[in-house]
């Protein structure tokens, strides 16, 4: 007589002698949304690593010829008299002006088209300041002539290259500033949660003062404090620190929750039973327990950062020109042209909204998936 395995029971067998972040990711793969949002994340970050070559121009080149020159689309079958061939091309577009009015405007060349090519030659630059390169993933067939996706702006620069720019600069904000507030809350929680007494008092009187103190009044106190003649390489930095002094409290709430609850668990008693360090007990058990909670608290803060970063900037007390961040292209919109005749310059308002929803649906589906008791209902 032979017996059919079933399926579930096999399931339940490798659930038991799965590890922690085995069973994580197996409960985040049911998360849907939140897989598409983690590639959408891991496309972002890889544009913004490689933004030299992605993007087809120099974001700082200008052009006369090309002020808010508007978006064209990519087409790609082309039709001619000998028939048609699949290959990727733009309509070329002509400056006219109004002899009355002298208002520009652009009209499409008809019979003219500019065709692309991938990986084609374009403006030279230097990867990372160590390698020297002239390729580009999307560049035209002609180097002479240009298109552009996402339009111009007021000094023809082109929008999509500013843009993919853009998400390295507000994207690494969120990073770092994500990474310094990681630090300072994983410290400060961590010994308000596993001391208590009065190490535990002065940190949560802490934490409650500066979430009792308006954020948007601090930023704006420390942004202007700033000194005007800084480089804007450390204007970056001091906004990253800035955001990390403020944005670290939620941060260390969550991992002295964690904290408070693991204690009393019978495995960090046994780890100080068998004659462990505080510091071993903290490192070596008590923390890799916690550690998927605080990839997800970390995840949910990276679009807290990247709005802060962009407000200030919006405002004109964050990151300045030559910067180039989200933040920044949105203030450079701040016109009535803007909305009336360039509406192309809000494009990086469209990047800021895709990344968060990305990585706040990232950030849910780590959360569901390190619960606990969600696994185990599952």
């Amino acid at each position: 007589m032979t017996t059919i395995p079933d399926p579930r029971i096999e399931e339940i067998a490798t659930d038991a002698e799965a590890s922690q972040w085995r069973l994580t990711w197996r409960a985040f793969k049911r998360h849907r949304l939140a897989l598409v949002s983690l590639w959408i994340i891991v496309a972002i970050y890889l544009i913004a690593l490689f933004a030299e070559v992605v993007a087809p121009y120099d974001p700082h080149a200008t052009s006369s010829t090309a002020v808010y020159h508007p978006p064209q689309a990519v087409h790609f079958i082309d039709r001619s008299d000998d028939g048609f061939a699949i290959r990727p091309w733009v309509q070329k577009m002509t400056l006219v002006r109004d002899p009355m009015t002298l208002s520009a405007t652009y009209e499409p060349a008809e019979g003219e088209k500019v065709y692309l090519s991938i990986f084609g030659k374009g403006d030279e630059y230097s990867l990372w300041g160590l390698f020297d390169g002239d390729r580009h993933l999307v560049t035209g067939a002609d180097p002479d002539e240009r298109f552009y996706l996402f339009g111009t702006d007021r000094l023809g620069r082109d929008m999509l290259s500013r843009t993919i720019y853009g998400a390295r600069i507000s994207m690494s904000v969120g990073l770092l500033g994500v990474t310094f507030s990681l630090i300072i809350g994983t410290i400060l929680g961590g010994f308000s949660g596993y001391y208590g007494g009065r190490i535990d008092m002065v940190v949560q009187r802490l934490v409650e003062l500066i979430l009792a103190l308006p954020t948007i009044p601090i930023w704006l106190g420390l942004s202007a404090a700033l000194p005007q003649d800084w480089s804007p390489l450390s204007r970056y930095f001091a906004i990253t620190v800035i955001l990390s002094l403020v944005g670290w409290t939620e941060l260390a709430r969550v991992v002295r929750g964690r904290f408070l609850a693991l204690r009393t668990e019978e495995f960090v008693t046994a780890a100080r039973l068998d004659g462990g360090s505080q510091w071993r007990v903290i490192f070596r058990h008590m923390m890799p327990s916690m550690a998927s909670h605080i990839i997800a608290s970390v995840t949910l803060a990276i679009p807290a950062m990247i709005v802060a970063e962009t407000a200030l900037s919006f405002i004109g007390l964050g990151l300045t020109p030559p910067i180039i961040s989200w933040g920044v292209l949105l203030k450079e919109a701040q016109n009535i042209r803007s909305i009336a005749q360039a509406p192309w310059l809000f494009i990086p308002g469209g990047a800021v909204c895709v990344a968060i929803l990305a990585l706040n649906f990232l950030g849910d589906g780590l959360r569901d998936a390190a619960d606990p008791y969600s696994n185990a209902e599952r």
